[in-house]
């Protein structure tokens, strides 16, 4: 009755929550309000501590997505992690993370950030390593000094602020925009963002961290932790709009995303897919972040966390009753034997890829006709448009794996869809996977855009993905061939699936050179010519000394005499002369 109560006590106060914070900030964007709350911590002198906390239409209504995510998670992880005795600790972990996220989003202050942002990473580590194994340990150990190179951009932000008197950023954005301390303080700030939202070259953290429970998961890699990195960057945009910084961004973010659409369609792993998905639409969100359309950054950073958690749930769901099998090939029709999962899977996956009038479409479809509209070189838009294609090639490949092709498993299974407390959390989300883009569409922009190009260019988003998902379903159907194609392209394969040799190269990578050449010195050096030439010619020496002193004293009578003869006789000469 305890991990019942702790389950159904951190639901209801999280959802209640939520959805006052969803209101109060549909009240702040009517009115287009922002409120600043300055708590003085203690006074001495002319010395005060003051923590700041910033109330705005895009803080009240991140926090309430971000609370009613977690509600929905913890409801889930009730039945998910029933099994598990130590159910209260992961609960309580989970609020932990939660709080850390609140601390992050209220602050306009880079010192009170900063307190979030650790306690995000220090958390997330915790989750990772839940399951104690050595591959957790290892993706745990990824996860963490990933993210630490983002906490130590951030202490240099905070260094270089130190000039200014103060650190709330928010009020210097536009003051001293052309100024070089406050370009290094947003470049700092970049930087920590591309490690917290896994943007290239710190991307191979982010599949890792599936190693954590599938709960963790679909809040984790969906609203919150990963997406840290993107509202930090919606804070810091009036800085790099327009600058060789947001170029770089643009790029990097692109490139991000290519490479995520790209491996997600040679992956056999459900979560990992997913992962890859979500990698690539941060690298959507950071590119469109990079134009200076923060607004639509924002708009696609909520809509996404919506099918995105529901998607998670569902692959937990299914993972729950394949005896923990994430292998995609093992699956296939499971709309036999799990309907209700499989139809919310397809849902949210539609969602992700743009299907009209499903969460994703507004916000993605705005934002690939504002890519159309704007002035961007061709590389750019190539990366936006082929990555889309990708998209929805690696969703109807997921799409072909799990619900067309044949069974997999054995004859007896436990293939069930009786979880009905985990039914009711992916339920909560399938409404707003449906309803929440034309919802917050109809929020964020009362007056539609108007968007003037040409037919073809209108219709060449819905190509794409058209082209996309037929890619997808024909080159995963092995009936019509007698093996699958990748096969044919392995190398092409293998440089793909593992992101471009990112895992290896941010892990053996950058420990291999630092650690051989540290060897060979020791080798060399501490047990090699200083060894021989240092310690052991001293011993050497000494020990040749010694024992022909020794000799002389011990073992040869007539010497030691005749020395002491002529000592005496030095001493007389000695006393004579004076």
């Amino acid at each position: 009755m305890e991990f019942i109560s702790i389950c159904f006590i951190s639901f209801v106060f999280l959802f209640s929550l939520s959805m006052s914070l969803f209101f109060l900030g549909l009240n702040f964007l009517v009115y287009d309000l922002v409120y600043f709350f300055e708590w003085e911590i203690f006074s001495i002198n002319s010395t005060m501590m003051v923590m700041v906390l910033i109330f705005d239409w895009i803080s009240m209504l991140f926090m309430s997505f971000v609370l009613f995510i977690s509600s929905l998670v913890i409801y889930y992880s009730k039945d998910y992690m029933s099994e598990d005795i130590f159910i209260n600790r992961f609960i309580i972990l989970v609020l932990l993370f939660v709080f850390s996220m609140m601390m992050m989003i209220l602050s306009p202050n880079l010192i009170s950030i900063l307190l979030g942002w650790d306690g995000l990473g220090l958390v997330s580590y915790c989750l990772v390593i839940y399951y104690q194994n050595v591959k957790s340990y290892n993706a745990g150990m990824l996860t963490a000094l990933s993210n630490r190179l983002g906490d130590v951009a951030l202490l240099m932000s905070i260094a270089w602020m130190l000039n200014y008197g103060s650190w709330n950023f928010l009020f210097y954005i536009e003051f001293m925009k052309g100024d070089f301390q406050m370009s290094v303080v947003c470049m700092m700030a970049i930087l920590a963002a591309m490690t917290k939202s896994a943007q290239i070259p710190f991307s191979s953290w982010l599949p890792a961290a599936m190693a954590a429970p599938t709960p963790v998961s679909a809040l984790v890699h969906s609203s919150t932790l990963v997406t840290a990195g993107v509202y930090l960057l919606i804070r810091f945009s009036g800085l790099f709009m327009g600058t060789e910084l947001g170029k770089f961004l643009l790029l990097i973010s692109g490139l991000t995303m290519f490479m995520a659409g790209l491996g997600a369609n040679f992956e056999f792993d459900l979560k990992k897919i997913i992962a890859l998905s979500t990698l690539s639409q941060l690298g959507l969100m950071m590119s469109i972040l990079a134009m200076g359309f923060y607004k639509l950054a924002f708009f696609h950073l909520l809509t996404h966390a919506l099918f995105k958690a529901l998607l998670f749930m569902c692959a937990g769901a299914i993972i729950h009753n394949m005896k923990n099998s994430q292998d995609i090939r093992d699956m296939g029709s499971l709309m036999i034997y799990m309907p209700l999962t499989i139809s919310c899977l397809n849902i949210a996956n539609l969602a992700l890829c743009g299907f009209p009038f499903l969460a994703g479409f507004y916000s993605k479809d705005m934002i690939l006709e504002m890519v159309l509209i704007s002035q961007l070189n061709l590389f750019s838009v190539f990366l936006f448009f082929f990555s889309t294609g990708l998209t929805v090639s690696y969703s109807f490949r997921l799409f072909y794996y799990s619900f067309i092709m044949t069974m997999n498993q054995s004859a007896m299974n436990i293939l069930n869809d009786k979880s009905f407390v985990m039914f009711k959390s992916m339920f909560g989300l399938l409404v707003f996977a449906i309803f929440g883009g034309s919802m917050l569409n109809w929020m964020l922009f009362p007056y539609a855009p108007m968007i003037c190009l040409p037919l073809y260019l209108k219709l060449f988003t819905l190509t794409i993905c058209v082209i996309g998902g037929l890619f997808g379903y024909l080159i995963s159907n092995i009936n019509f061939f007698s093996f699958n194609k990748s096969l044919n392209y392995y190398l092409f394969s293998f440089f793909s699936s593992s992101m471009w040799f990112m895992p290896a190269l941010s892990t053996i990578g950058t420990t291999y050179y630092p650690l051989s050449f540290s060897f060979n010195l020791f080798k060399n050096l501490d047990q090699g010519w200083l060894e021989f030439f240092g310690i052991q010619q001293s011993f050497k020496l000494f020990m040749s000394v010694s024992s022909m002193v020794q000799f002389v004293q011990f073992n040869n009578l007539k010497i030691h005499l005749t020395l002491f003869v002529f000592w005496m006789i030095f001493l007389m000469l000695l006393l004579v002369m004076i």
